[in-house]
């Protein structure tokens, strides 16, 4: 919330006319509005400012709004996140929800639906979690995640592994987190430094797989021969879980 007791919220919107004109009514609202024209300009102005709620188009320059949803999820699962799109596929919508977004409202729109759905988002009763996210659903429960003899506690930061007792860095964790959400399903080495790092997918980068190696050596039975973090020759990584 800003020092004025106002509700802060950020439009990531490349669109000028769009996002000034959001930000202006916002204003007059009572709120206090930012604008952000890029994926990678509104995650510095989101780790910046705090918003309380982030309005945020898909079809931006660089980094795409997805992948600026799903970095944010990595870290906080509660603020209140609404679409803006003229994607209006179901595809879209049903994507975006599976990532964690709150709300998705079409372009064109109406301003009067728009602030209404700005309102109750802001103001609705407070959801359970934390949790992760994982098969389009918000888990109010799964704050620990075993596989094999492997047990990660993302609350704590904490893992048991073939070593013993880990204690996970904040960048670890958001990495385990989307791999365990992402579970069975490949990952490219563009979406890893998007996602969790907040790169932009062009940033070139063996750090990724410097990554790959700690995690394998955490958990791996026999790490030269990886059955949870496997590689997928050209394409990045995968993480399985045998038998589930």
């Amino acid at each position: 919330m800003d020092p004025s007791g106002k509700k802060r919220i950020l439009i990531i919107e490349d669109e000028a006319h769009i996002a000034e004109g959001l930000a202006l009514n916002l204003t007059l609202k009572g709120y206090a509005a930012r604008t952000a024209a890029s994926g990678m300009e509104g995650l510095q102005a989101w780790k910046a400012w705090r918003p309380d709620l982030i309005v945020l188009d898909i079809m931006l320059p660089g980094m795409d709004g997805f992948s600026v949803l799903r970095h944010i999820r990595l870290d906080d699962e509660r603020l209140p996140v609404l679409i803006l799109s003229a994607r209006s596929e179901l595809e879209d919508k049903v994507k975006g929800f599976s990532f964690g977004v709150d709300d998705y409202l079409a372009k064109p729109f109406h301003l009067e639906e728009f602030l209404l759905r700005v309102e109750r988002l802001l103001f609705r009763a407070p959801q359970p979690g934390p949790g992760l996210y994982g098969a389009g659903e918000r888990s109010a429960t799964l704050q620990v995640y075993t596989f094999g003899a492997n047990r990660i506690d993302f609350g704590a930061a904490t893992a048991q592994g073939r070593r013993g007792r880990i204690d996970l860095t904040d960048l670890e964790v958001k990495l385990l987190k989307l791999f365990v959400t992402h579970r069975g399903r490949p990952i490219t080495r563009g979406q890893l430094l998007e996602i969790g790092w907040g790169y932009d997918r062009r940033t070139r980068t063996r750090t990724v797989d410097n990554f790959i190696v700690r995690f394998r050596k955490y958990f791996e039975p026999d790490p030269r021969r990886p059955i949870y973090f496997k590689s997928l020759r050209s394409v990045g990584y995968v993480f399985d879980h045998p038998g589930n």
